[in-house]
């Protein structure tokens, strides 16, 4: 039996929606290098939008760090898997705020499909922080991006719940 017929035939036993599960993506944003300066005059200022799905975070502005920026901060999201549509990308785009504006330095891509179907087996799974090439709209390479990555399941949808919610509260049995 090959690898696609044992996962038919799980999905014949457990039934197709029993593998959804919900929970939290916990982006850990650490740092970037070697950003490339869109500044002329003085240190950029760089800050991160991180997007999910349609859901947004936005890091905070890191003055003066210039090209090397450091934030180690962390931001959640509502996932679910599999959930509808197979984009499982995380996109942080790394911008530089001026005065005025925001100019766009590049973006990274984390493609989180195999973090979530691990999470969803084992109820967590992670990706320590690593780097990430950072590109501009051209694909040129722009610096690295240091981000990790956490997946913990909330709650199983499946036959076998043990408690039941009500109104998000769950029930005791005492």
């Amino acid at each position: 039996m090959g690898p696609n017929n044992f996962l038919s035939e799980r999905k014949k036993k457990k039934g197709s929606d029993s593998r959804m599960a919900a929970g939290i993506m916990e982006v850990l944003l650490v740092s970037a290098k070697g950003l490339e300066d869109s500044d002329f005059l003085g240190d950029m200022d760089p800050y991160v939008i991180i997007q999910y799905k349609g859901q947004e975070r936005k890091s905070s502005v890191a003055r003066g760090d210039g090209s090397s920026p450091s934030w180690n901060e962390k931001f959640t999201f509502r996932v679910e898997y599999p959930g509808s549509g197979g984009d499982y990308k995380l996109i942080l785009k790394i911008m530089d705020k001026d005065t005025f504006s925001s100019d766009f330095v590049g973006q990274a891509t984390i493609y989180v499909k195999d973090l979530l179907a691990i999470g969803a087996e084992k109820g967590n799974a992670e990706i320590h922080p690593t780097k990430h090439s950072v590109v501009n709209a051209e694909n040129s390479y722009r610096g690295d991006i240091t981000v990790g990555v956490t997946f913990t399941t909330k709650v199983k949808e499946n036959e076998e719940e043990e408690e039941e919610e009500y109104g998000g509260w769950r029930q005791s049995n005492f």
